[in-house]
């Protein structure tokens, strides 16, 4: 069985999500980052961590990755041109919103108050919204990022918005709004928001 250690409300939903969509059987461990308890499995005191088979995973995206890949679901097969423009999708996501809306954070509360940049969260809402509009431009040609099936992509979409929700840059953006209710109301989205301990 798997063990999901970290904090729901941080990338851990997204494997969460993952572990529900495939109906695999977990165990969440809260922890949350730089606690001693994930300081132990990740040195950098980043949630998730995923134990399985007496070793540990770490990176929410490295966990999903190998998840799908070890089930054979929500994602293109490896070394497959469909996988190649999965992964590039994937990389833009977290290269354009997740790194974006992790930059907010980190200028909102995360870093001391002398380092923090003022006045920061303009342009980061208007580089959230620029990804996200690139993002609508899929949507309008199918249901999914990557087509006609959720993929990894999908999941992380949606993860972020949530997070752009939080720190307030989340742009109105109807295609996109439409989307993140078709995802929000997947079962599995649902139960992830109760994981089984």
């Amino acid at each position: 069985m798997y063990e999901v250690i970290g904090s729901l409300r941080t990338r851990t939903f997204r494997v969460l999500w993952l572990l529900e969509e495939l109906g695999q059987p977990y165990r969440f461990i809260e922890e949350t980052p730089r606690s001693e308890g994930i300081i132990a499995l990740n040195p950098l005191g980043k949630v998730p961590a995923l134990r399985i088979d007496g070793d540990v995973l770490t990176d929410s995206v490295a966990i999903m990755t190998y998840l799908a890949d070890r089930h054979g679901a929500f994602s293109a097969p490896a070394g497959s041109i469909a996988r190649a423009r999965q992964d590039a999708l994937t990389f833009y996501i977290i290269d354009e919103m997740d790194a974006v809306l992790w930059s907010s954070a980190k200028h909102s509360f995360v870093l001391p108050e002398e380092k923090r940049v003022a006045n920061l969260k303009p342009t980061l809402g208007w580089e959230y919204e620029r990804a996200a509009r690139h993002l609508c431009r899929r949507l309008e040609k199918s249901p999914f990022l990557c087509g006609p099936d959720l993929t990894l992509p999908d999941i992380l979409a949606t993860h972020c918005a949530e997070w752009a929700k939080a720190a307030k840059i989340m742009p109105r953006l109807p295609v996109f709004d439409a989307y993140l209710e078709r995802m929000m109301a997947r079962p599995a989205y649902k139960a992830a928001q109760t994981p089984r301990t």
